[in-house]
């Protein structure tokens, strides 16, 4: 009887196991179904032909059973974009998109960012964060001319990119189904996506299959490197990271001098040589980076809540911020400079946070740009050892008159003997406060 009945248990317990197995199963099944309820029939995935968004790639074909555009941007990163196309070729894709934006994006983009002087948290040049908003622009594009009624990106869901993308998905598409795979999948670790992979016959590249040091995203503008070896942020990061610049001490000993031309508050030239928007970018990173100039390393302060370590190289946005600041000290009047300077940190974190295509944004771009009408002149640098040195700068506009300002003697267009009135106009409300509030206010701030 003992025998039998544990006979029976086991097979109770093996029912239990068969059973809790199919209810996996049809949980398993069932999420799928989820994801599907609402038929997906082509959808625009943002492709880098990377581990990441070819095993995307696939599994939205398997999820979703749906046809996949997919969408690679030219944005400067210096990468061949070429085996992208192969890949998804490979993979069945039938409508592929590579698109060579880095003259919308630095025109259009960058440059409007940069007339408003923008530095997140007061050091960070958004160069992930300006990247975001075009990419999500063109794929909507694509989605309207293919008739896809979804799209879809790599991004994590502890990041700031998600909600940049998809931000701006809303703000150019309202109806527009977006699947986010880091959120609905369960491939959660670097082991888990390469068997995907191997499972699905996605090549994974030998320098894939062991975590990376860090993350790196590159566009004209910047790269930035993230996570892992760099989380600890008492940890210097190592030289051999450094991809576009010189460490400072190894830059030339003998400075670089150059001229940037401006018109409107954009640059336009280098050393009287007229450029387009990406073409001088690309030569202004040069310049900067074999001057070692560029580099940051900051924790800032992420969107979703955390704090996040990132380094950053940035030698051409690095010189454009300095030279940009310098024509305006001199064709902004003060009012306009300060008024600028006070809308910045506003306008920064807009652009951080996703909002490029928020009326806010756009608002405050109208009034800055207003600012930007007689920012025209050129600007003379001197590039030494990381650092990035006004030594001249002119304009047909500029405010600064000699005469006003000389310590010599100025003919009389300024008449020191007014100073004297305008002083105690302007500790009149100083004076009445210290007597109204008696010797015991006075004695506080003494």
């Amino acid at each position: 009887m003992q025998s039998q009945g544990l006979t029976m248990q086991k097979a109770t317990l093996g029912g239990t196991r068969v059973a809790q197995r199919a209810g996996t199963a049809r949980a398993a099944r069932a999420r799928v179904v989820s994801c599907s309820a609402s038929k997906v029939n082509k959808v625009v995935l943002a492709y880098s032909g990377g581990l990441d968004t070819s095993v995307i790639l696939k599994w939205l074909q398997d999820t979703y059973e749906c046809e996949v555009v997919t969408f690679t941007a030219d944005l400067g990163q210096g990468e061949e974009l070429e085996p992208a196309r192969k890949k998804a070729e490979a993979a069945g894709v039938k409508e592929i998109y590579i698109d060579d934006l880095r003259e919308e994006f630095v025109r259009d983009f960058v440059f409007p960012m940069f007339r408003a002087n923008s530095q997140y948290e007061g050091v960070y040049l958004l160069g992930t964060s300006i990247a975001r908003p075009l990419i999500a622009k063109r794929q909507i594009e694509i989605a309207l001319d293919v008739g896809a009624d979804a799209v879809s990106h790599g991004a994590t869901g502890k990041g700031n990119d998600q909600v940049r993308f998809e931000l701006g998905y809303y703000g150019l598409k309202p109806d527009i189904k977006v699947i986010a795979p880091w959120r609905e999948w369960d491939l959660n670790s670097r082991t888990k996506l390469i068997s995907y992979a191997e499972q699905h016959g996605i090549a994974v590249p030998a320098g894939k299959r062991n975590e990376p040091p860090f993350s790196m995203d590159a566009n004209l503008l910047h790269i930035s490197y993230e996570g892992n070896a760099l989380e600890d942020p008492w940890e210097e990061p190592s030289e051999s990271m450094f991809t576009r610049s010189v460490s400072p001490e190894k830059a030339p000993d003998e400075p670089t001098y150059i001229e940037v031309d401006f018109e409107y508050g954009d640059p336009v030239a280098i050393n009287g040589v007229r450029m387009s928007p990406a073409t001088l970018l690309t030569e202004l990173n040069r310049l900067g980076g074999e001057n070692g100039i560029g580099r940051v390393d900051i924790v800032e302060s992420r969107f979703v809540g955390m704090k996040s370590r990132g380094v950053y190289e940035t030698p051409g946005g690095t010189v454009l911020l300095t030279a940009r600041r310098a024509i305006e000290s001199i064709c902004l009047d003060r009012g306009e400079a300060h008024l600028k300077d006070d809308l910045m940190p506003r306008y920064a974190e807009l652009v951080y946070n996703g909002f490029w295509f928020s009326p806010e944004r756009l608002a405050l771009q109208e009034a800055i740009d207003k600012t930007q009408k007689f920012v025209t002149g050129t600007v003379r640098l001197k590039l030494y050892k990381g650092n990035t040195i006004v030594v001249g700068r002119k304009s047909e506009f500029s405010l600064y008159d000699n005469k006003i300002s000389s310590f010599e003697d100025d003919g009389g267009a300024y008449d020191q003997k007014d100073a004297a009135g305008f002083i105690k106009l302007q500790a009149l409300r100083l004076r009445t406060l210290a007597r109204n509030r008696g010797d015991g206010w006075s004695k506080e701030l003494l």
